[in-house]
């Protein structure tokens, strides 16, 4: 029997400031997935796998387990939050050019069926709807292994100059 190689570890941790303006947004996000820089360390939580980036549009992988549910015996809605306010993030700063960050000013999330321990990898995909100067608009899916969708979400972003010498 072979043996499975090893997951490659994942460093947590905040990309300093100046290193991100210096970067396009595509470049940033691509860096983090392939493990040049940081990620987030919320995604601790999640443990995503299989992340690819285009520009306004990412997808990653993930497995919601018993660690991910709520009193009521089923996966919190804050995991799915997670995924899709992540997806949706990281498809608009995948959009972005270098020296220029953004925040969400909303988002809105629509859960369709039920995740468990049971459900088993999950997808996870963002993309931006539109990306101008000032605001940036995206949407996520998150579906299981047979397509079906489990929950959906949209956000507005606001965009920004990253000011010099952060």
């Amino acid at each position: 029997m072979d043996a499975k190689p090893a997951a490659p570890k994942v460093e947590y941790g905040v990309t300093p400031t100046h290193v991100m303006a210096s970067m396009s947004g595509l470049d940033f996000v691509r860096a983090i997935f392939d493990g040049r820089l940081p990620a987030p360390p919320i995604m601790q939580n999640v443990e995503p796998f299989d992340s690819t980036a285009e520009a306004g549009h990412v997808v990653f992988h993930s497995v919601p387990g018993f660690r991910h549910y709520n009193p009521i015996g089923s996966v919190h809605g804050g995991y799915a939050a997670i995924l899709l306010d992540s997806a949706m993030g990281l498809a608009v700063h995948s959009a972005l050019p270098a020296g220029t960050g953004y925040t969400t000013l909303e988002f809105k999330i629509s859960f369709i069926k039920g995740m468990t321990k049971d459900t088993g990898p999950v997808r996870t995909e963002g993309k931006t709807l539109s990306v101008g100067r000032r605001a940036a608009t995206a949407e996520a899916r998150i579906t299981d292994a047979k397509g079906r969708l489990l929950a959906h979400a949209t956000t507005t972003c606001l965009v920004f100059e990253i000011p010099k010498g952060t």
